[in-house]
């Protein structure tokens, strides 16, 4: 019979997850990551108790990994994929050579062995490119959406609010009424209740983009409070209900008054736009790019570009920059050609001069 676990390994391993949630204060997700990525390991020692590691077996993990392919594509696992994997065996193995009866069979530094090489490091840590929409085609993606259902409303909404706020989805799903404030046209990302990064409080005023998504969102509020009486503690963007219809077959046009269970939905309400209004699929994380080329367009001086980045909840405007501040490939065209059309600078002219006919003299 094959062997699906060993039973030392378990109780260890439950002891590490403990380590990671509550004195690390990791989120649920990470842990998660961290359990596949060992078991990943493990099923590869054929459960083979932990006290068995070692420099070998650590360099024939990482090739077995790197040979391994995608359960969909058959293509071979990205290197992202294997360096986050080896990452998180990596930390265990740290962890595991400081324990009671581990100490004596595991060298903290024989953890090193888990490390990728510095070509797929580099390859796996590389700042992906994130190139968001124009803001007119943020506009064309909503103007082409329906508006005949509550769902039509809502999802033409959070399109809207998204533009607005630059908010992230997981933020997105969990908003209440209350937490925004008509009167001071700002939402509060309240780490309370809103699954904010890094679970950090910070008030977003919105941005000040095309009036016609202020509008959109705006009558989605209104629509909320005076047409269906939705109170404070509501979600500002309800889940779909399934309901079932007279044919017996299950229509989704109504709301219910819970919140998205994950953001899988505000993705997915993302790409069913963008398709049908014959965009490519662009994520709510790509808005955050389109806000901040907006804000480099139009902020004047360091102080409204600094205001603009605190929008996004940033302390340093280095932040925003370097994750959201790429110049288009177009746009950089642009720039350099236009730059290639200016006039010659006269003080430079005369010092080329200068230098020309001393060359001759």
């Amino acid at each position: 019979m094959s062997k699906q676990h060993h039973p030392g390994n378990e109780r260890i391993k439950r002891d590490y997850f403990a380590f990671l949630k509550e004195a690390k204060g990791h989120s649920e997700s990470t842990v998660d990551a961290a359990a596949s990525a060992i078991a990943s390991y493990e099923s590869f020692t054929e459960w083979a108790d932990f006290r068995s590691y070692s420099p070998e077996l650590a360099a024939q993990f990482k090739k077995s990994v790197l040979e391994r392919a995608h359960p969909v594509t058959a293509e071979p696992l990205s290197r992202s994929t294997a360096y986050t994997t080896f990452g998180f065996v990596k930390r265990f193995i740290q962890w595991l050579s400081m324990q009671p009866g581990y100490r004596s069979k595991i060298k903290y530094s024989d953890s090193e062995y888990l490390n990728s090489s510095s070509s797929d490091a580099r390859i796996a840590t590389a700042r992906r490119v994130l190139i968001g929409p124009e803001m007119s085609e943020i506009l064309a993606i909503v103007r082409a959406m329906p508006v005949a259902t509550d769902v039509d409303k809502r999802n033409r909404a959070v399109i809207a609010f998204t533009a607005l706020t630059g908010a992230r989805d997981a933020a997105i799903r969990t908003f209440k009424l209350r937490h925004y404030d008509e009167e001071r046209r700002c939402i509060f990302q309240d780490a309370r209740e809103v699954a904010t990064k890094l679970a950090k409080s910070f008030t977003t005023f919105i941005f000040p983009v095309d009036k016609t998504l202020y509008e959109i969102f705006v009558d989605w509020v209104k629509f909320l409070r005076n047409v269906r009486d939705w109170g404070d503690d509501d979600p500002l963007f309800p889940a779909t209900k399934s309901h079932q219809e007279a044919d017996f077959c299950f229509g989704t046009g109504r709301l219910e008054r819970r919140h998205w269970a994950n953001a899988r939905p505000i993705r997915d309400i993302f790409r069913r736009a963008c398709k049908k209004s014959g965009l490519q699929y662009f994520n709510p994380h790509s808005f955050r790019s389109t806000l901040t080329r907006y804000g480099m367009s139009i902020c004047q001086t360091p102080e409204e570009f600094k205001a603009w980045s605190q929008n996004f909840g940033h302390e340093h405007v280095m932040t925003t920059l370097s994750s959201y501040g790429t110049v288009s490939e177009r746009r950089q065209g642009e720039i350099l050609e236009k730059l290639g059309e200016s006039k010659s600078d006269p003080k430079l002219e005369a010092a080329i001069r200068t230098l020309i006919d001393a060359a001759r003299s």
